[in-house]
């Protein structure tokens, strides 16, 4: 009897599930990542759009990969959490190793079914994604720089995102234009923005890993600006909202909307706060997905 089919397996996964991936957080995510890329993909291509049982399946495959990359990082990090997160589901032992492996296996298993019936092609941009993970996991335990280094350590994890935007793309329109890789690369500094916003602080102890650690706290305040700012300029070429055609067009101012909160963190962090309010970075990232999303559909259907 596998350890998946062995009694309470289930409850373990659970338990696992609340401890680092609370649902609530993790699933709005999806959601809102799926929709607002599939929305935008029909907006720069002139189409009108709506979600189908194929946003379904993709939607539940981008919570599934963001479920399996945290069990990937909790094996990974079992060595330091040990010392520094005696918390932690893995040390305390409300679960294996062996366990996750085994969920793994069938949480892959699962999205190459379910994605072979919707864009066979999308399937092979997963498996190098899921691949792509385990691979880090063996680059950071030889080198420990790029375990260690902030910037080297984000150059080589963060196409595990990016990946699973390309995934989006592929799969909603069985390849990628132009349109779709800008789209991607917004997207990219959409997040980018939480990243650095939730690892640069004033003051810090020298060993802690932050931006602001490295580049200075105004240099760290810089990026968390600047990605944003790409995002919207990115944004401002792929819908044009400078021509305005009609009300309906009016959609295609939303997603600025969204940048009110990176001022209002820049704000708060340049007038005493110690450390850049990563709530307002992380409300900025769900904020502009949802205006996308309210942008395709405002585009597509007023």
């Amino acid at each position: 009897m596998t350890t998946t089919a062995a009694p309470g397996a289930g409850a373990r996964l659970g338990r696992f599930v609340l401890d680092v991936f609370p649902p609530k957080v993790y699933g709005t995510y999806a959601v809102l990542w799926v929709l607002a890329l599939e929305g935008s993909l029909a907006v720069v291509a002139g189409d009108r759009w709506a979600p189908s049982a194929g946003t379904a399946v993709r939607i539940c495959s981008v919570g599934l990969v963001l479920l399996y990359l945290r069990m990937v990082d909790e094996q990974k990090d079992l060595d330091y959490d040990r010392e520094h997160n005696p918390g932690r589901p893995l040390v305390r032992g409300s679960i294996t190793a062996v366990e996750l492996r085994r969920w793994m296996l069938l949480f892959a298993a699962l999205l190459v079914l379910a994605n072979a019936l919707v864009e066979a092609v999308s399937v092979a941009v997963l498996a190098l994604d899921l691949g792509y993970a385990l691979l880090l996991v063996v680059l950071e335990r030889r080198s420990a720089r790029l375990r260690d280094a902030l910037f080297p350590n984000l150059a080589i994890t963060y196409p595990v995102q990016v990946l699973l935007s390309v995934y989006v793309c592929v799969s909603a329109t069985g390849g990628l234009d132009p349109a779709a890789i800008g789209l991607i690369g917004c997207f990219s500094c959409v997040f980018l923005h939480f990243e650095f916003a939730r690892k640069t602080a004033w003051t810090a102890p020298a060993d802690a890993r932050l931006y602001s650690n490295v580049v200075g706290p105004v240099g760290g305040a810089v990026l968390v600006l600047a990605a944003p700012a790409l995002a919207a300029a990115s944004a401002a070429v792929l819908f044009r909202p400078w021509e305005l055609d009609g009300a309906a067009d009016l959609g295609r101012l939303l997603p600025y909307c969204a940048l009110v909160l990176p001022a209002v963190g820049a704000r708060r962090f340049f007038g005493g706060s110690r450390a850049w309010p990563a709530g307002l970075a992380m409300t900025f990232v769900l904020g502009w997905y949802a205006a996308l999303v309210c942008q395709a559909a405002v585009v597509s259907w007023a």
